[in-house]
């Protein structure tokens, strides 16, 4: 056995399914999931000393490489002064600012330490705001656990969801609508007949959790006609796409504002941050200000907080994200090219470091679109990138990240392993 296969069959002794997240456990596409003991810049190595191009990097807050001298050098202070103090520090107000700067939309922003946890928060406060308790939500968008976001769409248009999760109750899930992403006439038709009950829409402006699929701007700007027009609270959960496809996020592409705002995975530069934030107007009902409850006793933690500071101040150098979507987009067109040279359909699309790619005919925009890719493919092709030392995310439904360090060698190097793994697949 390899010391993977051995600590695989250790943590599953006492660790349900042998990981602390399941994706992580392989079983999409088989196999003994990687156990890492150190990464720097775009590479991992594993437990048996094998060495790989990353780009999963820890699902997103890598933007800038594994283990960035500077951000390590933040921590390292942070850390030298307390772990953590239960109380007020200057950087949770410099960080405050920093994040406000960058995303205009949030007037006032409150820190935690999940993007489950703060998507929650989210919808708590959207619903003590608006004294209403429906939400929407779009099939194939990722949330986090919360129960009530643990629903997939019901049995026929406008029916409410159905849990997809044991131990959600059902009552949960009856205030949750789920429709399909991209599909202005059912946002239409849902306003027009539950539109004076619905508390808030939350969304993934680019959804990361399908793989990786676009809201179209046309229906991107209907939710904010809609939310405006009902006093609904407009939700974008931005945990993937906040400042990654772009220095403001994806509301600074799409020229839109939300109401509120979920934040995470690069505001902690790899560390446990994540934040919530928007309009001043509904951000007052948040306590203790207001009477919508949420606390936590390591939200702003000082050293989490230094990296993810240190990640924004080093993301603002000019020409960062230009640079990050070219490699992104070089990457890309180099998976399309190998596949057709292999006689393989395959699509494929990116926004500055966040890519995706499919084995079908032309780009998915809903997640019944998605499910027509060829998953069995993926998983040839996925362990045949492994073997050849590169380290996907071991699932046909997840985006992949590219980081600063991803330079043109590294991504060069991504190319010649997948021309290879496109022949094996074929």
């Amino acid at each position: 056995m390899s010391r993977n296969d051995e600590l695989f069959a250790r943590a599953q002794r006492s660790i349900p399914g042998g990981v602390n997240s399941p994706v992580r456990a392989f079983r999409q596409v088989g196999g003994t999931p990687r156990f890492f003991e150190r990464g720097a810049g775009a590479r991992l190595w594993d437990a048996d000393g094998r060495e790989y191009i990353d780009y999963v990097g820890s699902w997103g807050p890598m933007i800038l490489g594994h283990a960035h001298p500077t951000v390590v050098a933040a921590v390292q202070d942070a850390a030298a002064h307390g772990l953590g103090y239960g109380a007020p520090t200057e950087a949770e107000i410099v960080i405050a600012e920093e994040v406000m700067k960058l995303m205009p939309s949030l007037e006032k922003i409150r820190f935690v330490s999940s993007g489950t946890e703060a998507a929650m928060s989210a919808i708590r406060l959207a619903r003590g705001a608006t004294g209403r308790t429906r939400i929407v939500k779009f099939d194939g968008c990722y949330h986090g656990h919360a129960d009530s976001l643990l629903v997939k769409a019901g049995s026929g248009l406008l029916t409410f969801g159905n849990p997809t999760s044991a131990g959600v109750p059902a009552d949960f899930a009856a205030h949750t609508i789920v429709l399909d992403y991209n599909d202005i006439a059912e946002i239409d038709a849902c306003f027009e007949k539950f539109g004076h009950e619905i508390a808030c829409v939350i969304v993934e402006p680019i959804a990361g959790n399908m793989n990786f699929v676009r809201g179209t701007p046309e229906w991107h700007a209907r939710l904010r006609e809609l939310c405006t027009q009902h006093g609904s609270v407009l939700i974008w959960d931005e945990v993937m796409t906040g400042f990654r496809v772009a220095l403001g996020g994806a509301q600074s592409l799409y020229g839109i504002r939300p109401d509120l705002t979920v934040l995470g995975k690069v505001i902690g530069g790899g560390m446990p941050v994540a934040a919530f934030g928007g309009s001043a107007e509904v951000m007052k009902f948040l306590a203790p200000e207001g009477p919508v409850y949420q606390a936590g006793t390591l939200s702003g933690n000082p050293v989490a907080v230094a990296a993810g500071l240190a990640t924004l101040r080093l993301i603002q150098e000019p020409g960062f994200h230009d640079r990050l979507g070219e490699q992104t987009a070089k990457l890309m067109a180099g998976f399309q090219a190998a596949a057709e040279s292999a006689g393989l359909p395959l699509a494929v699309d990116s926004v500055g470091g966040m890519f995706g790619f499919y084995f079908r005919e032309g780009l998915p925009g809903t997640l019944s679109e998605v499910h027509t890719a060829d998953v069995e493919r993926f998983k040839k092709f996925f362990h045949a990138m492994l073997d050849r030392g590169v380290y996907l995310a071991p699932s046909a439904y997840e985006a992949g990240f590219v980081s600063a360090a991803h330079d043109g060698a590294v991504v060069a190097e991504t190319l010649v392993a997948a021309a290879g793994a496109f022949r094996a697949v074929a």
